[in-house]
């Protein structure tokens, strides 16, 4: 299904490698890369939200749209579609972190992050456009260390804007009919 793509989004990959890969970025990546590793990051973030009434509502939309990230992406598609990395189509290239032992499509790195950011986005427009910078640098960086196609990257971009928005929609949604029944 997706051999001939991946010939194409290979030479994209080669092309950020000569391009940008030099000693700060081979530095600095991998932190980038790791506030989207099994999500710990973005779960701490909404347990902070979730500790203060003021930002709870947050919170429990964070945690929602992490949720069904995780359902979609880690337990549903990857399964499913079993897309191999590109670093196995390629296995010239110096990996700058440990290989993941998943399959690539889509990203879950990408799909948590722009989970993360929709929700908090939808909740609070401030707070949301940081969040947002985040979630784009964590996608980018799994470009730039080889470990996504850039169309993993784009469909998790996709998946966690939905499922980020479609959680803090939720909860407002709730939120407002629990205000309607107590004034009721």
């Amino acid at each position: 299904m997706f051999d001939a793509l991946n010939l194409y989004e290979i030479n994209i990959l080669d092309f950020i490698q000569k391009t940008f890969r030099c000693g700060f970025l081979d530095t600095v990546v991998p932190y980038v890369t790791a506030l989207g590793d099994g999500g710990i990051f973005f779960i701490v973030c909404a347990v902070l939200f979730l500790i203060f009434k003021k930002t709870r509502s947050i919170g429990i939309a964070i945690a929602a749209a992490l949720i069904l990230e995780a359902v979609v992406v880690n337990l549903t598609m990857k399964p499913l579609l079993m897309r191999e990395r590109p670093f196995s189509v390629n296995p010239d290239i110096l990996l700058l972190v440990k290989a993941p032992g998943d399959y690539s499509f889509p990203s879950g790195h990408s799909a948590t992050a722009f989970a993360f950011a929709a929700a908090v986005f939808f909740m609070n427009k401030k707070w949301g456009i940081p969040a947002f910078i985040v979630a784009a640098l964590v996608a980018l960086s799994r470009l730039y260390l080889y470990v996504h196609y850039p169309t993993d990257v784009l469909a998790g971009i996709l998946i966690g804007i939905i499922l980020g928005a479609f959680a803090a929609f939720a909860v407002k949604h709730i939120e407002k009919s629990i205000k309607k029944r107590k004034t009721a």
